[in-house]
């Protein structure tokens, strides 16, 4: 994977040397783990921050998660719509029901972790009804090929067999849920193939990656992870290591999200203090 120098910055700004020449594949799992700590300890200390903390990094999300699918309105733009609910200037309604559903999806999602919700074929489907709402096929399994915009090489599901597939993708989810205790490493090589294979079966006409995001991110919350955005500088690196890639590795996605979540939990401890 090349190297990229926006999110080695973001790296070294927190203390650690980016990882040109990478050590392992368990590279950042002692710090994640020291930065777990003083989240749980500062979390109940300061719930009310915690909250509002919460709030932006959903919002950056929304903005983030859409930029790469295209969506035209900015971070600014994105944080004005969702919090003063100000209308951007020159930009379709389309893009501005896109931002709004993906928030509603977004909130769902984070209602469910705090539910205790497992994830279902029916919180799947609801999270791209709710993202999607706008199109004809929201919430529904396509019934037709589809290709991957930008990567021939990227291969998905044949139609026939999502049911099947998402069937089984689901019952390795429970089997997970089932035992007790998991160690970080487990919960984020299962995160990797949870993903990965979600975007493999592929069972959307669109927005599959949007929910794929959603879904993933509610696992690795109830597993008491909160990650809660793909930062700027970190959206090459995930990219490449998803649907961007020329194969399927689900290891590269195990050291984006590393990454990704040890981002998440340095800026909301600084935010916490």
């Amino acid at each position: 994977m090349p190297y990229n120098s926006l999110l080695g910055d973001v790296i070294a700004h927190y203390g650690y040397k980016p990882a040109v020449a990478r050590k392992g594949p368990d590279e950042y799992f002692k710090a994640i783990e020291k930065e777990l700590a003083i989240f749980r300890k500062r979390r109940v200390k300061n719930n009310r921050k915690y909250q509002e903390v919460l709030e932006n990094f959903q919002i950056r999300f929304v903005h983030h998660s859409l930029s790469i699918e295209g969506n035209p309105i900015t971070l600014a733009q994105t944080f004005k719509l969702l919090k003063e609910k100000m209308l951007p200037e020159n930009v379709s309604i389309e893009a501005v029901n896109e931002v709004q559903n993906y928030q509603k999806a977004f909130l769902q999602m984070l209602q469910n972790v705090r539910n205790s919700s497992p994830i279902s074929k029916e919180t799947i489907l609801n999270y791209h009804f709710i993202a999607m709402q706008e199109k004809e096929h929201a919430g529904k399994i396509r019934d037709d090929v589809v290709t991957i915009k930008g990567n021939e090489d990227f291969y998905v599901a044949p139609f026939e067999k999502i049911e099947p597939l998402l069937g089984k993708l689901i019952d390795e989810y429970n089997a997970f849920l089932k035992r007790k205790k998991h160690h970080l490493k487990e919960i984020l090589d299962f995160a990797a193939y949870f993903h990965n294979e979600f975007q493999h079966i592929h069972p959307f006409f669109d927005g599959n990656s949007r929910t794929t995001r959603l879904i993933t991110f509610h696992f690795l919350q109830m597993n008491g992870i909160p990650i809660f955005d793909i930062p700027l500088g970190m959206l090459e690196e995930y990219a490449l290591a998803t649907k961007g890639a020329g194969k399927r590795s689900d290891k590269e996605l195990v050291q984006a999200l590393q990454r990704i979540v040890l981002y998440n939990l340095k800026t909301i401890n600084e935010k916490l203090l």
